[in-house]
């Protein structure tokens, strides 16, 4: 395994067959670990980045609070059969600075994540353009947990004709289900308890979906479910289209992802699920497991947004 730091390093390696990239901004957890065993799979090279990318933060504390940890993510990584980490500094990726010329996610930017976190997606497609222009792979990894920004890149890929196969890889939880993260280690032990709220959240109003009961209704028992935790500050629960990002109304048939946002205490988390509203086409995959506690750190069993190559 090599470990590069420059473009021109990135540029020099001899590629040869397929290669597989996986994003990463570090601190790696077993999350990242499952996309890298998928990338591991599905080609002859794989490619991690390392890279925390100050564009996608709108806080400064918070892009100076975020983990680095590059000496034990490598430790993770060699293991697993990983042929370089590309590891730049900012210089290199924005050797002039900030961009003038950046991507723009459009209505995605309005809603969600997009209106809790302004200018955080043009950040995200703008970094994640870079690198896989940097990396010229073949087909890149991303984690189903961050849903909204899957549906970015995706949307990205497609509008600007990018050759890289977008794969997703399941939500990995722990055992009593908390959707893996790197900023679970800022959570004391009655904080990482309290976030648990999340995933029971979600869990209820899949029931309810699952059952037949209307949107408006699952979302008001996420709620609820969330309100009985007050440590839990809740940015936003909704329900929203897996192609488009945007808010499904309560008329809506098909596939749709539940997701929420809430702060315990300092630290920012997500979580999702997805189901299917109204009668199921024959041919449509079955929805992932609802987000319940696991015998251990795992995927979710199955691809809650499907998998499709690009233009």
């Amino acid at each position: 395994m090599r470990i590069v730091h420059t473009a021109k390093e990135l540029r020099e390696l001899a590629t040869s067959g397929t290669r597989a990239v996986v994003m990463t901004m570090g601190a790696l957890h077993e999350g990242h670990l499952a996309l890298v065993r998928a990338a591991r799979e599905a080609a002859d090279q794989v490619v991690v980045t390392i890279f925390v990318n100050p564009l996608q933060f709108n806080d400064p504390a918070d892009l100076e609070r975020y983990p680095r940890t590059l000496d034990a993510d490598a430790a993770l990584l060699e293991p697993l059969g990983v042929d370089v980490i590309y590891a730049p500094e900012v210089d290199d990726v924005y050797p002039g600075g900030k961009p003038v010329v950046t991507v723009n996610a459009g209505a995605i930017n309005e809603v969600f994540e997009g209106a809790a976190r302004p200018g955080h997606f043009d950040g995200v497609l703008t970094v994640v353009l870079k690198l896989l222009n940097l990396t010229q792979p073949d087909v890149a990894f991303f984690g189903q947990k961050d849903a909204q920004q899957v549906i970015a890149i995706r949307s990205m890929v497609r509008d600007l004709n990018v050759r890289t196969t977008i794969s997703v890889v399941p939500t990995v939880r722990d055992a009593d289900g908390l959707a893996l993260s790197s900023r679970n280690v800022f959570l004391s032990d009655q904080q990482r308890a309290d976030a648990l709220a999340l995933s029971r959240s979600l869990t209820e109003a899949r029931q309810v979906l699952d059952e037949g009961g209307p949107i408006t209704l699952a979302l008001s028992v996420a709620r609820a479910a969330l309100a009985t935790v007050p440590a839990v500050d809740v940015e936003y629960v909704g329900a929203l289209n897996p192609a488009s990002a945007q808010p499904v109304p309560d008329d809506y048939r098909g596939e749709v992802v539940v997701a929420v946002a809430a702060r315990v205490g300092e630290t920012r988390l997500i979580d999702n699920t997805a189901t299917w509203v109204g009668p199921r086409p024959a041919a449509a995959p079955a929805p992932a497991a609802a987000p319940e506690p696991a015998a251990s750190a795992a995927p979710e069993p199955q691809h809650t947004i499907s998998k499709e190559p690009s233009a």
